[in-house]
């Protein structure tokens, strides 16, 4: 990053019921127990616009898919100025549970969108901020689904802000989410790390903090208690 970014961008990317809200959590804790300065911000949201837009992308509201992603790129414009881009300033850790990306992948793979238009969108909202690792927490689809839903015996709490719209689309929209995740992992192996989100939170948690931390300390940010 430019002279600016003092601080350190990681994101926590994935498909519904993938575990991303619990994941950040969890890794924040981490980060605060080891002594790095840390925050955790979630799309959409994180600002009294963003919380606005959270609650209108939740809705029930009629959408073509371009205005979706304007409705995620407004919120997103917002957190990055108010909230993302002081914090790097001023030299913090910033999580943040799900961006740019995540357009990229529901949006683009998952509502069909050209990939381009979506890039250059999200370089305008962000002004070409992007994190330095993005750890992707992948599951096969129909698995995610059921826990979503409770079928697989948890209590299906859906913790995720769009997950009101987004779950109740088929199967194949979330295997298109996952395809294009995938691919984005591919194309940018320097800062994609895959992790398999189908075993326990705490063993999922264990592989994001070995991921998070040895990058920490690669950016000279000690992780020690």
């Amino acid at each position: 990053g430019g002279s600016m970014q003092l601080g350190w961008p990681v994101s926590i990317e994935g498909g519904d019921g993938a575990g991303k809200s619990t994941q950040a959590e969890l890794l924040l804790i981490r980060l605060k127990a080891t002594g790095v300065d840390a925050l955790l911000v979630h799309e959409p949201g994180g600002t009294d616009f963003g919380e606005h837009v959270r609650r209108l992308v939740k809705g029930d509201v009629e959408r073509s898919p371009m205005s979706e992603l304007f409705l995620f790129e407004a919120a997103r414009a917002q957190l990055v100025q108010d909230v993302i881009r002081p914090a790097l300033e001023a030299g913090q850790v910033v999580v943040t549970d799900r961006y740019a990306d995540s357009s990229l992948a529901y949006q683009g793979s998952g509502r069909g969108l050209d990939l381009a238009d979506v890039r250059a969108l999200n370089h305008a909202a962000t002004g070409g901020l992007m994190p330095d690792a993005t750890v992707l927490l992948e599951i096969p689809p129909d698995q995610a689904l059921a826990r979503v839903d409770g079928s697989d015996g948890s209590d299906g709490r859906s913790d995720d802000p769009e997950q009101a719209r987004f779950e109740q689309e088929p199967i194949e929209f979330h295997r298109r989410v996952a395809e294009g995740f995938r691919a984005l992992a591919s194309e940018e192996p320097g800062r994609w790390f895959v992790v398999d989100a189908s075993a326990a939170p705490d063993r999922v948690a264990q592989k994001v903090w070995a991921i998070v931390s040895s990058l920490l300390v690669l950016r000279g940010i000690s992780t020690d208690a």
